[in-house]
């Protein structure tokens, strides 16, 4: 009976090499320029269409906005301070409308250093692409049963993983297609959601980091699966790839009192000892 369970286990492995060999190469080439890796998108940027788009759609709601806002403040006198100088509200539309019109220029930027980043991380680790699938599941058809399942088990959360890859690249996409419409906000003295949606775009780009780097160190330790424990550390390396963004939700998306959750926290505490001293003074 166990040595069905292990062939039947090896035929699924089998089947999931031919997957996984071509998983593993341009990770973050796919996740930061997934339009460019989408069928759909053949013969064209399909984000530079959708961006150019919503850029003149955009560009429209800043110079609205910043009519709107220059009109209550100096003539209305019912928003804003009127004794301030209108050359803030000038200077934050044009900051507004520069992010908005040069932001392709610096996401190709962002993306370089990302890719750079990476392939320093990888080198810094020893993490390979070249690895030898089928000789691992060579090695996994020898070690009994349990070994099998937990390279099943490996295999099936490296899939759940690929997947958001293939989310996150899509979650990217949307970001940079949305962002004309988020500097709008910059309209505004507390930058409005613009603040919000630039802490999850960089979110997004670095658990893409975290995640291929986790993946690739998981990687290789399964491929030594005859040295004790190595199995076990590759499933923990990939189930907290899995759970990188939820971990890095915690430390940079801002709470809603502004400014990052673990800082704003921290600031807040240090107040409120200090008064409380002021008060026992």
């Amino acid at each position: 009976m166990e040595v069905i369970l292990v062939l039947l286990i090896v035929a699924v492995l089998n089947g999931a090499v031919a997957f996984i060999d071509t998983m593993l190469t341009n990770l973050v080439p796919m996740t930061l320029h997934a339009d460019e890796y989408m069928i759909a998108a053949s013969g064209g940027s399909m984000v530079q269409i959708l961006f150019d788009i919503l850029l003149g759609f955009g560009v429209s709601l800043i110079i609205l906005k910043f009519l709107k806002k220059g009109f209550e403040c100096y003539v209305m006198w019912t928003d804003g301070d009127p004794d301030s100088e209108p050359t803030y509200l000038i200077i934050r539309f044009i900051q507004a409308i520069a992010v908005a019109v040069c932001f392709p220029v610096m996401y190709g930027w962002l993306a370089d250093i990302t890719q750079n980043l990476t392939d320093q991380l990888l080198t810094a680790i020893g993490a390979s692409t070249n690895y030898s699938w089928q000789a691992w599941v060579d090695g996994i058809s020898t070690l009994g049963l349990v070994t099998a399942i937990f390279g099943l088990v490996f295999v099936i959360c490296y899939f759940i993983l690929f997947f958001q890859f293939l989310m996150r690249g899509l979650e990217i996409m949307i970001l940079r297609i949305g962002l004309p419409l988020a500097c709008v906000g910059l309209l505004d003295n507390d930058k409005g959601v613009f603040k919000n949606y630039l802490n999850k775009f960089f979110q997004s780009t670095f658990s893409v980091v975290v995640q291929i780097c986790l993946c690739k160190l998981g990687v290789g330790m399964m491929m030594n699966v005859g040295i004790n424990m190595n199995i076990f550390w590759g499933i923990a390396c990939l189930v907290l790839a899995i759970k990188t963004p939820r971990f890095l939700a915690d430390f940079m998306v801002p709470t809603g009192g502004g400014g990052s959750g673990v800082i704003n926290n921290v600031y807040h505490s240090v107040r409120l000892v200090g008064m409380a001293k002021n008060i026992m003074k």
